[in-house]
């Protein structure tokens, strides 16, 4: 997906933008629910009136000289969540779209979005505002430039514009006699004033031990090792990514909505260790465990937050060279280093080393996927008995299954905004005001994944409780061949994803079908579940063993259903007949597919002898857990759905073919 970064990965959202509601092409460039002509304009009652807001900001700019000033939709940390104190888009426009810019000169004011937002943008914000269908940054100073004079500048808060973007909009406005000014004081805020809220204080705390893979000083010791052999030696590694400085102290908070992060910056040098954060939230206990009233190498002193780059201006004074992953890294840090003190790359050694697990680790995600896999059994048995009664809804039902797993073992609330999705072209995040009755006559679709301290989980399941069409269930069992091919592939090491992605759609393609969306991301250890580098992208790093993935093909019929079959695997090694660096999946989702919707005639022998091996995991990794908690019903429910399957062949097919199959799949139960 083209961005110039969102985050963790922008995953859940660009599975909603292309799959789940997406706009027909008739449906693009729809007339204005707007009429700003009339007098009084007529505008929808959900608009929010900004004149105000947008007054006081142009007179901010005034004061600052500017001509133009750009409001982007991120945080300083490129966060795929954002807190409440950073949507400052939202605040200043009304509308609350994920995505979109907005940029306000001294008479107009405009915002960009995809059509996903189009008409949610409309019915938020009010006549101040222009509404442009498009996105990126080359729209935008197209209109930059009929809208402000030459040597007019453009405003712009370095810590919200990444190196990419920012690179992007001065390469658009060079020769136009416009200039980019960085201003790191946020003019927005200063409107906002007292009314924004305020940063999040919550403790600040260390994973108990038997949730760590490493400990920090092993971690920070191999940071410090990777900078040692590094051909240009340089002397600091420079974190902005929340994640990475979660991981590298094996701290967590509550800073950002789903994912378990804090405000932070860290710079770790051959003899200093220094954390950016609000010191007052550390316990006593926790600065103990941080040795923070020490100077030594292993010695993490606590620095302000709001002092990083100052202090980092100041480092790069000396003889020294910082390590930056450009891709986390933003405008306001960058520009403060000279570059020829810049030893770049796209990712930073954290995010690169993060992404690969240990053998603890791998452990502690899986063992978080069978308790997950448990909310989940319990919610579809629910699910079955309760549909039919009428009785609910999809927003009703996402808070049940976040409800399941918060009764789960080490659970830390949701890693995601959960998508509960029946039938039509209906919303993918229901509300309590807009959602739909689930039917058993229509199918549902559930993404939605939890946060445990030992793992994150994100898993889709799509289900019909009645008689589905014999083409709902032909594009089912497509998309789950997809998913099956993909797992058992068996690829050469160092492979990148999207190198082998287009298995996860050959079925698909052989029917003229396809879907617009990714087919997989990375995820981690109670961090992210949408975790970058990992994935099958462009722009995703190659596989390696000890990297957990999405696999989640689907097929979307617009204004009719929506199938998506998610698991999360681990890359392994591979047993091959000759020697060789070979790897492959190991799925560690344990939720059966729904056999209502599998056409079995579909299925090859290889196909049903995966499928049947792995209900018999799910029966070994699952079944024993509902035993012992009692859920008898669950239990048998568990059962039923991992019966394995049997051929039915299609008419032409021998018996002899027939008794192949069957004798494949019970092999594959010893296995």
């Amino acid at each position: 997906m083209a961005r110039a970064h969102w985050g963790c990965c922008p995953w859940l959202v660009l599975l909603c933008a292309c799959a789940w509601g997406h706009p027909k092409p008739a449906d693009l460039g729809g007339q204005d629910v707007r009429n700003c002509s009339t007098n009084p304009p007529y505008l929808p009652v959900t608009v929010v009136n900004t004149t105000v807001s947008l007054t006081a900001l142009r007179q901010q700019m005034q004061t600052q000289n500017l001509s133009a000033y750009i409001i982007p939709d991120t945080d300083a940390h490129m966060n795929e969540y954002i807190g409440q104190h950073d949507e400052r888009r939202a605040w200043i426009t009304g509308f609350t779209g994920s995505a979109g810019t907005a940029v306000v000169t001294m008479k107009k004011a405009a915002v960009w979005t995809d059509s996903r937002y189009w008409t949610q943008a409309e019915r938020q914000m009010d006549c101040n505002w222009e509404l442009h269908k498009e996105v990126g940054t080359t729209p935008i100073v197209t209109w930059l430039l009929t809208e402000i004079p030459a040597g007019g500048c453009v405003g712009f808060d370095p810590f919200l514009l990444s190196i990419d973007t920012w690179e992007s909009y001065n390469l658009a406005l060079q020769g136009s006699n416009r200039q980019l000014v960085s201003i790191t004081t946020n003019l927005v805020d200063l409107v906002w004033g007292s009314e924004r809220p305020p940063v999040p204080n919550q403790p600040i705390y260390a994973l108990q031990e038997a949730f760590t893979g490493s400990t920090w000083q092993e971690k920070v010791s191999g940071v410090r090792s990777q900078m040692q052999k590094h051909q240009k030696a340089p002397t600091a590694v420079l974190l902005s990514a929340l994640e990475e400085t979660a991981w590298l102290f094996n701290l967590r908070a509550s800073d950002i909505p789903y994912n378990p992060f804090f405000y932070s910056y860290t710079l770790l040098t051959d003899s200093s260790i220094r954390l950016f954060a609000n010191k007052s939230r550390f316990s006593s206990e926790t600065l103990s465990y941080l040795n923070s009233s020490c100077t030594g190498p292993m010695c993490v002193q606590i620095e302000d937050y709001s002092q990083v780059r100052d202090s980092i201006q100041a480092y790069a004074l000396g003889d020294v060279r910082i390590w930056i992953g450009t891709s986390y890294t933003m405008y306001g840090i960058y520009e403060v280093i000279p570059k020829e003190k810049l030893v770049t790359d796209t990712y930073s050694p954290v995010m690169m080393t993060k992404a690969v697990k240990n053998s603890k680790e791998q452990a502690l995600l899986k063992a978080s996927h069978v308790r997950d896999a448990v909310a989940v059994i319990r919610y579809l048995v629910w699910l079955e008995k309760n549909v039919p009664k009428g009785t609910v809804d999809e927003f009703s039902g996402a808070e049940l299954v976040d409800k399941f797993r918060g009764e789960e073992q080490f659970s830390s609330g949701p890693s995601f905004e959960t998508i509960s999705a029946s039938g039509l072209g209906c919303p993918s995040h229901p509300t309590k005001e807009l959602n739909r009755k689930l039917s058993s006559d229509e199918m549902y679709l559930l993404d939605s994944g939890g946060q445990y301290w030992d793992g994150t989980t994100d898993i889709t399941r799509t289900v019909h409780w009645g008689t589905p069409s014999a083409f709902q269930k032909e594009a089912y069992t497509r998309v789950l061949i997809g998913n099956i091919d993909l797992s058992r592939l068996i690829f050469p090491a160092a492979t990148s994803g999207r190198m082998v992605e287009a298995f996860a759609r050959r079925a698909l393609w052989d029917a003229g079908l396809n879907y617009g969306h990714g087919t997989g991301h990375g995820i981690g250890n109670f961090l992210c579940v949408h975790e970058w580098p990992v994935g099958f992208q462009s722009n995703n790093i190659a596989m390696a063993k000890g990297m957990f993935t999405s696999i989640e093909p689907g097929y979307y019929k617009d204004g009719e259903f929506g199938i998506r079959l998610e698991d999360v695997a681990l890359v392994v090694e591979a047993k091959t007949k000759y020697p060789g660096s070979y790897l492959t999946f190991e799925v560690v989702s344990f939720v059966p597919y729904d056999r209502n919707l599998i056409d079995v005639s579909l299925l090859s022998p290889e196909h049903l002898q995966y499928l049947n091996h792995y209900y018999q995991t799910i029966r070994e990794k699952v079944g024993p857990e509902l035993q012992r908690r009692q859920l008898l019903e669950e239990f048998k429910w568990l059962q039923q759905h991992t019966e394995p399957l049997a051929a039915r062949a299609p008419d032409t097919a021998s018996w002899a073919s027939v008794l192949v199959v069957s004798t494949l799949a019970i092999l594959s139960w010893s296995v």
